[in-house]
């Protein structure tokens, strides 16, 4: 597969069909959906034909998996076609690095920064490996890196510091941060947007509010960096959080005065956050406002209105919504499902929930491991062990999008455990044992102690529960201990 440098105006439509592919390639990888699964199986197509591709292409292609969280596909395709001849820039390294990372681990991207020649070891390259371990909240070796780009005179850029600020604010060092903002000052590194933002949310996140206003003022008196509107939605999200309700409101007027281009983050930060603050008429105004900006309304921007509704209470109107996208959409997105599913069994609706169920597949949409889950917590709260397992068990073994495994969360296993000891099912579980190894090797001593109890609530004997025990490597309590003496008095 050729690659071509643009020499000419990145005219697609106009392009030779029987050298190039008929449609951009973004598009072709997502023509059956943005799931992972799907989106390998076009490019795994895409890489075994012979059609042409540009090299702008590629990186456009590879900007938007990343940004959809697809690192996996984002790294094959970057190393096919590294492979194939395309000649990687210094700034390509830096984002191959990051892809490197996030798909394969932190240490296999250390290992691609190390093998680099040392030409690429420039500031961007530095940046990215900082910023992964700032991602995988390595404060230590982030720090370490920051001092080593020092001492090798490497610019220091507002990037590194951002994502080392943003790694303090994550690991409850928020007031580390302002020492950062004076170094920053010092070394007359100049602050983006994105700083003043992880500024205002460390200040926040040691409830100092009025710390948070004199950033905007400081930014507005600086000059250099305009607010924009995501100062403003920081800056709302700040005032909801802190329940100054006015305030916040005035924030998103503001924010509403500042998104002249019609971003549709603007809009979705909008939708949400006059969500959170309980304005549904506001909620269907900017709703208003971004179909007008956006007739072809995505599957996001429903997903977000529908959840927002729902969240408010108001089902009918994200029925509404929901019957609306269901009419329009071109991908049967099941998480737009799932949220219609979720409100329904909240609502005690369950032959609701399952007829969406049942007619999603029939509309190309995918049932996924939130479907199940949503069926699942309805079972547990319902007492319905024998459904909770086999929602459980489907869910497992479909497991996460990005190829992870999926597990129920501990409190639903506690849960489901007490059950199973309350009805004296020990077939029960003993069924969400075996379900949950599919996903994990360490079960935990809790749930070993409480299959114990249910055996003795059953006046079951299990003669080798012991050496079952020392086989899972579990030391269960002195209590669960006595009550062994009992089960395996066989032994």
């Amino acid at each position: 597969m050729a690659l071509r440098h643009l020499s000419r105006p990145r005219d697609i439509v106009k392009r030779s069909t029987k050298k190039y592919l008929d449609e951009p390639l973004y598009h072709r990888l997502f023509k059956d959906g943005g799931s992972e699964v799907s989106v390998r199986q076009q490019l795994n197509q895409f890489l075994k034909g012979t059609k042409h591709v540009f090299k702008w292409e590629v990186g456009d292609t590879i900007k938007k998996l990343r940004s959809r969280g697809l690192y996996y596909p984002a790294l094959k395709l970057s190393e096919v076609m590294e492979h194939r001849g395309m000649n990687k820039t210094v700034s390509d390294q830096a984002i191959h690095l990051d892809l490197v990372a996030k798909a394969r681990g932190i240490s296999a991207g250390e290992t691609y920064f190390v093998n680099l020649p040392e030409t690429s070891k420039t500031e961007l390259t530095y940046a990215s490996l900082l910023n992964c371990y700032c991602k995988e909240l390595m404060t230590e070796k982030a720090e370490g890196l920051l001092n080593k780009m020092k001492e090798l005179n490497i610019t220091v850029s507002s990037m590194s510091y951002n994502s080392l600020m943003t790694l303090y604010t994550k690991t409850g060092q928020a007031e580390r941060v302002p020492g950062m903002i004076q170094e920053m000052k010092a070394e007359n590194v100049m602050p983006d947007s994105y700083t003043y933002n992880v500024w205002m949310r460390a200040l926040a996140a040691t409830e100092d509010v009025s710390g948070v206003e004199r950033v905007i003022e400081e930014m507005n008196r600086d000059g250099r960096v305009a607010p924009d509107w995501t100062t403003y939605s920081n800056m709302a999200s700040i005032y909801v959080d802190a329940r100054l309700s006015e305030k916040a409101e005035k924030a998103l007027q503001e924010l509403e005065m500042k998104n002249t281009d019609r971003d549709f983050k603007a809009y979705q930060f909008l939708i949400t956050l006059y969500g959170r603050l309980g304005k549904l008429s506001e909620v269907y105004r900017i709703w208003r406002s971004l179909r007008l900006a956006m007739p072809k309304t995505s599957n996001v921007a429903y997903l977000n209105m529908i959840q927002v509704l729902v969240n408010l209470k108001d089902v009918p109107g994200a029925e509404t919504l929901f019957k609306e996208w269901q009419a329009n959409c071109t991908t049967y997105d099941i998480r737009v499902v799932n949220v219609m599913i979720g409100a329904y069994a909240k609502e005690g609706l369950i032959e609701k929930a399952e007829e969406l169920k049942e007619k999603a597949p029939r509309r190309g949409g995918k049932l996924n491991a939130k479907t199940w889950e949503i069926f699942m917590d309805y079972n547990v709260k319902s007492g319905d062990t024998a459904q909770a397992l086999e929602c459980i068990s489907k869910a497992v073994s479909i497991g996460k999008g990005d190829g992870g495994k999926w597990l129920p969360s501990q409190e639903t296993v506690r849960t489901l455990m007490s059950q199973f000891e309350g009805n004296k099912d020990v077939n029960g579980a003993e069924n969400l044992l075996e379900i949950l190894k599919k996903g994990t090797d360490d079960i935990g001593t809790e749930i070993f102690e409480s299959l114990v109890r249910t055996y003795a609530a059953a006046g079951k004997s299990h003669p080798a529960m012991r050496q079952r025990l020392k086989m899972e490597k579990v030391e269960v309590n002195e209590a669960t201990q006595k009550l062994l003496d009992e089960l395996c008095h066989e032994e």
